[in-house]
């Protein structure tokens, strides 16, 4: 098969049987970043250097630099656009960005909506539940946003990939489960 025919990777939208909107967001994220069609990569980038270490790795040193006046907010809900590749690391380094008192949650919460992100960002919030039910902005998101239905929600993350999980300890302590917080 050659390169013409082969098969476009499906989108996350696809993935969860949903339908893609034209972000706007994204859109300006891409001006703004100077990262065009690379966007994702760069919001990925700019996820880690902000504080999302569980996720580090060399990048393309031809990205562009972060952008300071793009918020943590912008960039984790840009990271959960469904019209990116269905790539669920940048799901989880969202997951981390966002694990972090600086977030507004309220602006988060906006963004989600405006965005069509609310079941992604409702999922990580229903996991953190389990490990860090207090821990904002999960909690605020919660009890705000609303539920907007997919038709399939396995394509999400599965909890083991949101948390440190360290098994059975050396000294035969119980397994500990810890949720991946932003590095602040």
């Amino acid at each position: 098969m050659d390169l013409k025919e082969q098969p476009l990777a499906p989108t996350l939208a696809q993935k969860l049987g949903d339908t893609a909107h034209v972000s706007g967001l994204a859109i300006r994220l891409a001006r703004v970043s100077g990262a065009g069609e690379r966007l994702a990569e760069w919001l990925l980038k700019v996820a880690v250097e902000r504080g999302a270490h569980h996720y580090e790795r060399d990048f393309d040193p031809a990205l562009p630099p972060d952008n300071p006046a793009v918020s943590d907010e912008e960039i984790g809900v840009a990271l959960c656009l469904g019209q990116h590749h269905y790539a669920l690391d940048q799901l989880r380094v969202a997951a981390q960005l966002l694990s972090s008192p600086r977030v507004d949650a309220k602006r988060l919460c906006q963004l989600a909506v405006h965005e069509r992100v609310e079941p992604v960002l409702l999922h990580i919030a229903a996991i953190a539940e389990k490990f860090a039910p207090d821990d904002e902005p999960w909690a605020h998101l919660r009890g705000h946003l609303r539920p907007r239905r997919v038709p399939r929600a396995d394509a999400l993350p599965h909890w083991t990939r949101l948390v440190s999980y360290t098994g059975i300890s050396s000294h035969g302590g119980p397994p500990q489960t810890d949720w991946l917080r932003r590095r602040e």
